[in-house]
């Protein structure tokens, strides 16, 4: 805790990056509790909700290659702070939608929502290497993982509590402040003058960036690490309201489970990536054996939560998968910062972003197919789960060790 808190003192940039992060991670909770409930108001129907999720992924998987280019074209702190203003407006459109007829609204600006979400996250991520020094990497990126858990957990938390006790009219305004909140931080950090805006090369193309990755195995390896391991993260997060509501309940209901699995969650992710850092230090290979073992806690971890009799058993499975997860996130989001090309990073981060949605929405898809249409139960989901995570794992593993000994870096694009 104290290497975070020293980080957020003693830099200006990255307090600012993150503060309108923790802004806007916990505004789209809010928005997504109050777009359910209206959802469910006006339809009382569960494809219309179905629907909504994949309002949310789908924008995110086909704008992120334009969004890269965007990225590595133009001045990324621009870039952020115009989405933010124009997702601000957008929100405050769920506020004309009043009757059942309508619903094609929601759909629309739920997807204009996330096509300006899918050009705000490259360049958020490709600017971290821009304020944050090498050595601080793994604590920023921890940093940020843990406080996406900690939103979720509170975000949701409040989201519903605002929902229930002002209407979901509230929680959309609530939203579009925290929008213009992370507009007027963001535009207040001072990037270095050869990175205020990256225009060299000219226009860059999508596809110039997927060159690169081509030439560069191990980068591209790295762009996929996330993807793998939302392969496996993604059902879990389905699946645990399901041991929740029905294997785990506490007074009869599932919202203290959550709060506990949230809350280890959030631990996980956070301490995780940290203690590997001490245990294995910054060096780019052994970074590599972190994500090595990240896939190895993430499949551990769910072989721990489909077969916990307890509760706590269950508990320690969601610490040891989250140690795993945080580990993934942190170390290859950190090594890709240190090591691509500024005049491409935000074309690589693009492609990071686009599989990772792709990979998650096929996970989430899957946990449903599988108790729903297949006949499985949660537990028989989650070992199947766990067993696609033990497969990834020794993927990474044996292709780790083939390329140990070669470097890491290649030139950037031409």
């Amino acid at each position: 805790m104290a290497q975070y808190l020293h980080l957020l003192r003693d830099n200006r940039n990255y307090r600012l990056l993150w503060l309108g992060a923790t802004a806007s991670y916990l505004g789209d909770w809010f928005n997504l509790i109050a777009s359910a409930t209206l959802i469910a108001r006006l339809t009382d129907s569960g494809t219309a909700i179905s629907t909504l999720f994949l309002a949310r992924f789908l924008p995110i998987f086909l704008f992120s290659p334009i969004a890269g280019v965007l990225a590595d074209r133009y001045n990324r702190r621009a870039i952020m702070v115009l989405s933010d203003l124009l997702r601000a407006l957008v929100v405050l459109g769920f506020l004309l939608i009043r009757q059942p007829s309508q619903i094609w609204l929601l759909y629309l600006l739920t997807v204009s929502q996330f096509t300006l979400s899918a050009l705000f996250t490259p360049a958020r991520t490709a600017v971290f290497a821009s304020v944050v020094a090498p050595r601080d990497l793994v604590t920023a990126n921890a940093l940020d993982s843990l406080t996406w858990s900690t939103m979720l957990a509170v975000g949701a938390m409040l989201g519903g509590l605002v929902a229930a006790l002002f209407g979901g009219t509230t929680a959309f305004i609530v939203d579009a402040l925290t929008f213009l909140l992370s507009a007027w931080l963001i535009s207040r950090i001072a990037l270095p003058a050869r990175l205020a805006a990256v225009t060299h090369g000219g226009w860059l193309a999508f596809r110039q960036g997927l060159a690169y990755l081509r030439g560069a195995p191990l980068i591209l390896a790295l762009s996929l690490v996330k993807g793998g391991g939302s392969l496996i993260w993604g059902a879990v997060n389905v699946l645990e309201i399901t041991y929740a509501e029905s294997i785990f309940p506490l007074g009869g209901s599932s919202a203290g489970t959550l709060g506990i699995i949230y809350t280890i969650s959030g631990l996980g992710t956070g301490v995780g990536p940290l203690f590997m850092r001490r245990w294995l230090g910054d060096a780019p290979a052994r970074a590599r054996w972190a994500i090595v073992l990240g896939f190895g806690l993430l499949s551990a971890g769910l072989f721990i939560l489909g077969t916990a009799p307890t509760l706590l058993l269950f508990g320690l499975g969601t610490l040891v998968r989250t140690l795993g997860s945080g580990t993934l996130w942190v170390f290859s989001a950190s090594l890709l910062q240190r090591i691509v090309p500024d005049t491409v990073r935000g074309r690589v981060f693009a492609f990071e972003f686009a599989v990772l949605t792709l990979t998650q929405s096929l996970s989430i898809y899957w946990a449903g197919l599988a108790q729903d249409s297949l006949g499985l139960d949660v537990r028989q989901t989650t070992i199947l789960t766990a067993w696609a995570g033990l497969g990834v794992f020794v993927a990474w593993g044996l292709f780790f060790l083939r390329t140990r000994g070669r470097a890491l870096l290649a030139p950037p694009p031409a």
